[in-house]
């Protein structure tokens, strides 16, 4: 059964409860680009970063992580080599193998710290060793656009989450919201909106298809990007 999750309350009371019967949480978010995956995200891990929230005895740094699977992302001297630029943030632009292996090291509980890439939003690249999560980390975050898909590996990235919630939201707002981050990161405004009706909507029709895999559907009033 598909869990309706209607405000931020609720998420974080369902997060307490699946921390409440699991050593470790792996969350994923997903849902189509500008729909306020990212945001949902580091609300949820800022909530738990010191573990109060779960009711520990002991507040810890450190409880939470936010891994946005973004740090994924191929660098663009390699999408230029795959003549694969002018579509980043489709799925075979990113590094699905690597992306299962660190969920995988996280599920599995691997000795010490484990280091995860971030993606840097100024220089639109990914940033290596930038997030570290602990092996007192109860709670990780991760969210991207194909946590559902089925494709190669990704179908290994889905099993090693304990659940995946689907972001939904207005498709005008999420298209409003992706063009006016297109012109906040340099793009011009017809650009923009052509990047956002030629790029980013392939994406968020294949992310679409795969909701009814998820766990819970999130519908939360309008997020900031």
């Amino acid at each position: 059964m598909v869990v309706n999750i209607a405000n931020l309350e609720e998420a974080k009371a369902r997060v307490k409860e699946l921390l409440a019967s699991h050593e470790r949480v792996i969350l994923g978010i997903v849902g189509a680009p500008g729909a306020g995956k990212s945001t949902l995200a580091q609300l949820l891990a800022e909530a738990f970063e010191d573990g109060s929230e779960a009711g520990v005895a002991e507040p810890v740094d450190h409880f939470a992580a936010w891994v946005p699977m973004d740090g994924y992302h191929l660098a663009d001297v390699e999408l230029k080599r795959l003549g694969r630029l002018q579509r980043k943030g489709a799925i075979d632009t990113f590094d699905a193998r690597g992306y299962r292996s660190l969920l995988q090291r996280i599920h599995k509980g691997e000795d010490g710290v484990i280091y995860a890439p971030m993606f840097e939003r100024d220089l639109e690249q990914p940033l290596a060793g930038a997030i570290p999560v602990f092996p007192w980390t109860r709670l990780v975050v991760t969210e991207g656009n194909y946590l559902l898909d089925e494709a190669d590996a990704w179908k290994d990235v889905r099993a090693a989450m304990t659940e995946v919630w689907y972001v939904d939201v207005d498709n005008d707002l999420r298209r409003e919201r992706l063009v006016e981050r297109h012109i906040q990161f340099g793009k011009a405004p017809e650009q923009a909106r052509k990047w956002v009706m030629e790029v980013d909507e392939v994406n968020a029709r294949r992310i679409a298809a795969c909701r009814d895999r998820a766990d819970a559907t999130v519908e939360l009033p309008p997020l900031s990007l």
